[in-house]
């Protein structure tokens, strides 16, 4: 049977198709293109152009009313305006106003000539173009790739790609999916399961199934499929393409992914990858901005300002300069930052994020795992061998630590004593040092000594590291944190609330301190409560200062995270706000941030500790610190999830930035505990 979806459950499950225009561009009242041609005319005669009038003018009409100027332009003139704008413009600016003259079909069609000619292939534009218009789109695009170069588009994107990559953008190209609203209902089930048969329930995937039903289902059917797979594989269907797939075809399916379940969001996620760290991805930011300024760029930047800490607008203009930067501030259209409440499709959009974080189950995977034929007595007689005599052989005192499970690395303690009568801590630290010193020690001690050692050494000194006690307390378990309390008392001689408490003040030593007790409910959530808890935090939201606050605390640092994950969601139904936003505008210095990171750590702990990551190796310099107390601290319980997460948030492997930012034993060490490529 197939049926066109109602209304509602339309706007409901697609935030991206809400009802009503949601662009930035429109078409100018009272225009008039003959008008606008003789403004653009004499904005470049002379010497010298009047860029201002020129950003103004193109920026204020739609894409139609733009092909009416060049046309008039033309008539007028008898020249050719885009090859005007070309002459006197350059940079990045020239790039970005000659684009917006283009017809969007034709925009569409350089992006793509210009990502296969040549001795390279930009893979990442073909993937974003492709897996994210519809059918119309795609049928323009092959026409006017046509008109504009003489050749067939299927026939120059096979010849430049290779394997299942190219058969489903071969598939893409066709634009042939099902249209919207189309729902084959007797066929969910099915295809549901025939993606899961053909992935995580064998050895090897087929990825023709794979390829078949996300290229050519519907956007609503596939939802519908994708929740399906939800409850069959307790795991949502990205986890299980980036654990079966890879390459270029792995990251293609996760973007027609993405694309199917919100178009904004991907566009939302690839405008932040293509703005943050060192450099601009230039291309990729103005591809964007213009073929969505007037579809649905209000609904991007709310994804935007959702998911990040910034609204697009601010993001932008700390990110470009110049000409270049107003005129992309002008497609934008405003800045979220000055806006309280959600469009009415995002937060529709907000509400299922949090619930598919209430009902995913993750699979925590190491990277670390015990070593087969374990010796502990050989292991300590070869770290003896390693650090006797003069010098020391650190590659043996890596391969031997770096391959040990902490459990293990116990038993080599014992025996090294046992045998050899010698303190294996006090040997290690006499042999090594700096970096690659304090990251061996780490691996030697237990988790709860490891953890205590680094409370410590962020209260001990002139200043407090407030951001290390936040991301220890709010990650950790109550046993782990029972644990640690003990280790930090035999080692110090002092409780660690007293500790937390002499050396932090007000409301975030108040937090801090409730977080130590170890006493966070256990259990799933309690959905009557958890509705009572989202409307009074959404009521706190409208007290002063420090009844919110106390409010917030009460709850956060209290309930279970399942618990949370629900409350987190019925609080975008109670007040139309986001958790994390609220938090950022109303809050502010360490409570801020303790607050900001139990909510991330309840909404996905992997993506917190690779935000935490990659915050230690971006910019000048690297917090060693950080950086060593995670890759110890999660090698042995989520480190490959961390690693998952930092790939797709930053476009760049966590072995590569760690590859770039590090140097020597160091370097070679903290790799290895990293544990692969991606």
């Amino acid at each position: 049977m197939t049926y066109q979806v109602d209304c509602f459950l339309h706007i409901l499950k697609r935030p991206n198709m809400g009802m009503g225009f949601r662009g930035t561009v429109t078409d100018a009242p009272d225009f008039d293109a003959s008008a606008d041609a003789e403004t653009l005319y004499n904005a470049m005669k002379g010497i010298g152009s009047d860029k201002e009038a020129i950003l103004d003018l193109v920026t204020g009409r739609s894409n139609a009313q733009r092909q009416e100027i060049v046309q008039a332009y033309k008539s007028s003139y008898g020249k050719n305006l885009i090859d005007d704008l070309k002459y006197e413009l350059t940079g990045k600016f020239e790039r970005l106003i000659v684009s917006l003259m283009r017809p969007q079909a034709y925009h569409d069609a350089k992006e793509i000539h210009d990502a296969i000619k040549g001795a390279g292939t930009d893979e990442k534009c073909l993937i974003e173009v492709l897996a994210s218009r519809n059918n119309q789109q795609i049928h323009n695009l092959v026409e006017a790739y046509k008109d504009a170069y003489g050749s067939d588009i299927e026939e120059d994107v096979t010849g430049d790609t290779s394997g299942h990559f190219k058969k489903m953008l071969v598939v893409l190209l066709q634009g042939t999916r099902d249209e919207p609203g189309v729902v084959h209902a007797e066929l969910v089930e099915e295809d549901a399961q025939a993606l899961f048969a053909a992935g995580e329930e064998q050895w090897g995937t087929e990825e023709s199934i794979f390829i078949m039903l996300l290229g050519n289902r519907s956007v609503n059917h596939l939802q519908m499929v994708f929740d399906k797979y939800q409850e069959i594989a307790e795991k949502p269907i990205e986890d299980s393409i980036k654990s079966e797939l890879s390459g270029d075809f792995e990251r293609l399916m996760l973007a027609v992914v993405q694309c199917i379940r919100s178009v904004p969001m991907y566009f939302a996620k690839r405008l932040y990858k293509s703005m943050k760290g060192l450099g601009t991805q230039d291309n990729t930011l103005i591809r964007i901005m213009i073929c969505r300024s007037e579809i649905d760029m209000l609904d991007i930047r709310e994804c935007f300002r959702m998911c990040y800490e910034k609204s697009l607008y601010n993001m932008i203009k700390e990110d470009t300069s110049g000409d270049y930067k107003r005129t992309l501030l002008a497609l934008c259209g405003g800045d979220d930052d000055l806006a309280g409440e959600f469009f009415p499709e995002a937060a529709q959009l907000a509400y299922k994020m949090w619930e598919t974080s209430a009902t995913t189950k993750v699979q925590l995977r190491p990277t670390i795992r015990p070593a087969s034929d374990f010796d502990p007595a050989d292991d300590a007689q070869n770290l003896r061998k390693a650090m006797k005599g003069f010098g020391t052989d650190e590659d043996v005192i890596i391969n031997i630590v770096a391959n040990r499970s902490n459990e293990q690395r116990q038993e080599i303690r014992q025996a090294f004593k046992s045998i050899l009568g010698r303190d294996l801590m006090k040997d290690l630290k006499s042999e090594l040092s700096k970096n690659l010193e304090r990251l061996i020690i780490g691996l030697m001690l237990t988790p709860a000594e490891f953890d205590a050692k680094m409370m410590r050494k962020a209260m001990e000194g002139a200043g407090t590291d407030e951001h290390a006690l936040i991301e220890i307390l709010v990650t950790r378990s109550n046993g782990e944190i029972h644990a640690m309390n003990a280790a930090y008392r035999a080692g110090y001689k002092k409780s660690m609330e007293d500790a937390i408490q002499s050396d932090t003040s007000g409301r975030f030593s108040q937090i801090l301190t409730s977080l130590v007790q170890g006493a966070r409910e256990q259990g799933p959530a309690d959905w009557d409560r958890a509705l009572v808890d989202a409307q009074e935090l959404a009521d706190a939201c409208n007290e002063d200062s420090d009844d919110m606050e106390i409010k917030f605390m009460s709850i956060l640092c209290t309930r279970s995270f399942p618990h949370l994950r629900r409350v987190f969601q019925e609080f975008v139904r109670c007040s139309n706000k986001d958790i994390e936003q609220i938090i950022k505008k109303e809050m502010s210095g360490d409570v801020k941030q303790a607050m900001y990171g139990i909510v991330r750590s309840v909404k996905n702990q992997s993506n917190y500790f690779a935000e935490r990551l990659y915050k230690a190796m971006k910019g000048m310099g690297t917090d060693d610190r950080a950086l060593i107390r995670i890759m110890v601290s999660r090698s042995e319980v989520d480190l490959f999830n961390i690693r998952k997460e930092f790939k797709e948030t930053h476009d760049c492997s966590l072995h590569e930035f760690i590859q770039g930012d590090t140097s020597g034993d160091y370097r070679k060490t903290l790799l290895m505990l990293c544990g692969g490529q991606d």
